[in-house]
């Protein structure tokens, strides 16, 4: 492979697409346009507990402002995670995902490592995600309990129509 015009990149031309690849079938890309819009809204606003009724709308302004991951097989995409981050001090993993019929190989925990491990995302001063059943699986990745929960804070957009497992009905 050759190195010529790594620091130089001509105007117009986009960077390499970064591919992690796994088990020779999967890969993990930060390439947005990859992504499987439908089937992230389907997953999200229809099988998971936290965004149920999430609209299409939501989920395409979701992606556009956050770094976003998907696990492909082959060029079915089959697993999705989102990061929102300011890059220099905080991250939120949110709305990670592998298609039930992927599960069992761990794929789930590869993207971790991969998201953990992204030159873009080293030296945060803190990461943050929020989890009903997967604390054993994130504190494989340095995630713990909130050390002074009492500091933190949350609020509602009463207009939200998605139907979060955590808010009161």
């Amino acid at each position: 492979m050759s190195t010529q015009g790594l620091n130089s990149r001509q105007p117009g031309l986009r960077p390499p697409e970064r591919k992690f690849s796994h088990r020779r079938e999967y890969t993990i890309s930060t390439d947005r346009s990859r992504l499987d819009i439908d089937l992230i809204h389907d997953f999200i606003s229809n099988q998971s507990y936290w965004g149920r009724g999430r609209t299409r709308e939501v989920i395409e302004r979701s992606v556009e402002n956050s770094m976003t991951f998907g696990i492909y097989h082959g060029d079915e995409q089959v697993g999705f995670a989102r990061i929102i981050t300011d890059y220099t001090i905080f991250a939120w993993v949110t709305d990670l995902f592998v298609l039930p019929e992927h599960r069992g190989r761990g794929l789930a925990k590869w993207l971790m490592q991969v998201i953990r491990a992204h030159p873009k995302l080293q030296g945060l001063r803190r990461w943050a995600l929020s989890t009903r059943d997967a604390h054993a699986f994130y504190e494989r990745f340095g995630f713990s309990k909130l050390h002074s929960p009492e500091q933190w804070m949350e609020g509602r957009d009463s207009t939200i129509t998605e139907t979060p497992d955590h808010w009161p009905q």
